[in-house]
């Protein structure tokens, strides 16, 4: 493609709107558009003003004169070449045109590589006249400047000129390729068949047309080297018509390709984001419900009922549904978290008690915790889904045993450096094994959702996609090197925290559901989650006023002439979301509380309009948390901070 600052180009349009489209398409290319005119005198001046390398000139023009009035003055006067855009021409008009002899003709509607390729080919044309006229010295300097790769041939497909990004591309020398027919140093395949991909050059000669690659096509350099490539070859007329040769303009798409796919990698995580967003919130009613009434039946059975066991089973299976919406969301970063000051050492510490029993004894486990501070601003709970999964990979990849180590340490980067790339303090948590290592394909890929070299049914795909997911959400990195046979390491890198880990007071259990006697206005779209919800929350002596929707509950309110103390609203609703309901709920009853459940967000809840804080319920929760977090959120008097469940 030809650099901006070496071609400029004149608009003449009367249209603005195609005047518009055009320049945005020549910006695209690299073009400089330097100015726009939309009437034939005006574009004349401009000309002689602006010194344009070229102008796109429309036929037809508002006006005394037309385009070819307009290109014939700017021809005489200012020796620019002119290019003419038209939808069409009649048999005279054609005529006068050609006796201002333009340099190429645009038909509208026209695409973006034949607009390039009449371009590239007129200030080839233009160059070649000037060269005539003046030197060949200013002919190949301006050919020099083309960013992309040039190839002219005679009239049989011999080499005559190659600029430098050709003799890159080709790996052929001008003085080397002189003379030799073209398909001897222009060596071109289909990638995916690998068969050879006729030369374009030989269909110009043969058609006397312009022509383009088709897709896939590859051009093997002089020493084996493949580039992906797009191009135009387009003929060479002498004054009477004759192709006297062909010119071949011909890029490197490599970094095209990578845009492309990292744009499509983008559009695929972004989509399974949405897929996420709205399994977790249609998932996580479901466990709500299945877990809660679990709960309550298992609750109201003898210690000795033989039902017990299979309602225990069946509070498990929800619990790892739980687990999987949860990595889902990881991934794709939009899970709620409640990060604070956590110890990485201790999170590690903690984590090993419950992963001992599953590493095999063929597996030794070697811990090396420093003894710097380790405080680090997380989610505890996503932070063990870190810790849980990377131990587990290892021990994946090492069925017959192995050492796996784990290490924290503390350091500082500058920006740039691993582990931490964007500089300053961190902490980390380094994860080794000697087992199976990975190969560069694997590497490349090993961050993808659902990618898995397990077998079938023996693994989701999601750990690591999970791990990375929480780490880039904690504002940390996380780096991996491996090599086929040479085990695998892992490094998490977080920022450093200066603050002192806040000392956590032992749980209390409660022997029952918290009561109370407020007024709860509950809202939720889904019914059996309404119904588990009123039903805990009466029997722990609350007043429950349902609603099915955000606009029954605004009007619940509207007419309810008694207080309110506390709405418990689904965040996530058809019609009137939760956090709407709760700004019109807050400004006509003073000081009520909110609530908010949910088990997915496209927005970070840390605080409302008004700026009070925002408390969350998290789905899915057991009836007992759910009777917990009403009574905390009752009882508070000025929260300062999100809760979670």
């Amino acid at each position: 493609m030809t650099t901006a600052h070496a071609v400029k180009i004149l608009i003449v349009e009367d249209e603005l709107i195609v005047a518009a489209d055009i320049a945005a398409r020549l910006t695209r290319l690299g073009y400089t558009v330097v100015g726009q005119a939309d009437q034939a005198q005006q574009a004349v001046q401009l000309a002689g003003e602006l010194q344009p390398d070229l102008v796109l000139m429309d036929i037809r023009l508002q006006g005394d004169h037309d385009g070819i009035w307009a290109a014939d003055e700017i021809r005489r006067q200012h020796h620019i070449p002119v290019v003419y855009l038209t939808a069409h021409a009649d048999e005279s008009t054609l005529q006068r045109a050609k006796v201002t002899e333009p340099f190429g003709y645009v038909l509208k509607p026209f695409a973006e590589r034949e607009l390039r390729t009449v371009i590239e080919m007129a200030l080839f044309r233009h160059v070649a006249e000037r060269r005539l006229q003046e030197s060949e010295r200013r002919y190949a300097t301006t050919l020099m400047s083309i960013g992309d790769a040039v190839v002219a041939t005679d009239h049989v497909g011999r080499v005559t000129f190659l600029n430098p990004v050709a003799e890159q591309l080709t790996g052929w020398k001008l003085d080397e390729a002189m003379g030799k027919p073209l398909t001897e140093i222009f060596r071109i395949v289909n990638e995916e068949t690998r068969k050879a991909v006729e030369n374009p050059v030989e269909k110009v000669l043969a058609t006397g047309r312009i022509v383009g690659l088709a897709n896939s096509t590859v051009l093997i350099s002089r020493d084996g080297h493949e580039y992906p490539i797009d191009d135009c070859a387009a003929p060479i007329h002498d004054d009477a018509g004759h192709t006297t040769g062909v010119v071949l303009v011909f890029r490197d798409v490599t970094d095209e390709r990578r845009r492309e796919a990292e744009l499509l990698q983008a559009q695929k995580m972004e989509a399974i984001g949405r897929l996420a967003g709205g399994i977790a919130h249609d998932f996580n009613n479901l466990l709500t419900v299945i877990s809660g009434y679990t709960v309550l039946l298992r609750e109201g059975l003898g210690a000795d009922s033989p039902w017990r066991d299979a309602l225990e089973q069946i509070e498990t299976a929800s619990r790892r549904g739980a687990d999987l919406t949860r990595q889902l969301l990881a991934y794709c970063r939009k899970q709620i978290i409640q990060p604070r000051n956590c110890s990485l050492n201790q999170l590690v510490t903690d984590s090993l008690k419950m992963l001992r029993r599953v590493l095999p004894a063929t597996i030794e486990l070697v811990t090396e915790l420093t003894s710097h501070d380790t405080t680090i601003k997380v989610d505890p709970a996503q932070m063990d889904q870190v810790i849980v999964n990377l131990i587990l990979n290892a021990r994946d990849a090492m069925p017959d045993g192995g050492r796996l180590r784990l290490a924290t340490f503390r350091g500082e980067t500058q920006s740039g450096q691993d582990p931490f790339p964007t500089g300053g303090p961190f902490v980390a948590l380094e994860v080794t094994d000697t087992g199976t290592g990975m190969d560069a394909a694997t590497l490349a890929r090993i961050w993808e959702p659902f990618f898995t070299t397990k077998e079938m049914g023996h693994g989701t795909g999601l750990g690591l996609s999970t791990v990375y997911g929480i780490v880039q959400q904690a504002g940390g990195h996380i780096v991996v090197k491996s090599r086929l046979g040479d085990g695998s390491t892992f490094t998490v890198a977080l920022p450093a925290v200066a603050e002192a880990v806040a000392t956590r007071a032992a749980p209390v259990v409660a022997a029952r559901f918290p009561q109370g006697q407020e007024t709860i206005l509950l809202v939720d779209d889904d019914d059996a989650v309404r119904s588990l919800a009123a039903m805990v929350l009466r029997s722990c002596g609350y007043k429950i006023l349902e609603a099915s929707s955000g606009i029954e509950a605004a009007e619940m309110v509207a007419h309810y002439d008694d207080t309110i103390h506390l709405l418990l609203t689904d965040l996530v609703m058809p019609q009137m979301s939760g956090r709407t309901l709760a700004d019109i709920v807050r400004s006509q009853i003073t000081g009520i509380k909110v609530l908010f459940m949910t088990g997915y967000s496209e927005m970070p809840l840390t605080q409302s309009p008004t700026g009070d804080a925002v408390w969350c319920l998290l789905k899915p929760f057991t009836p007992q948390q759910m009777a917990e977090r009403v009574r905390e959120v009752l009882d508070q008097v000025h929260p300062s901070a999100p809760g979670g469940a």
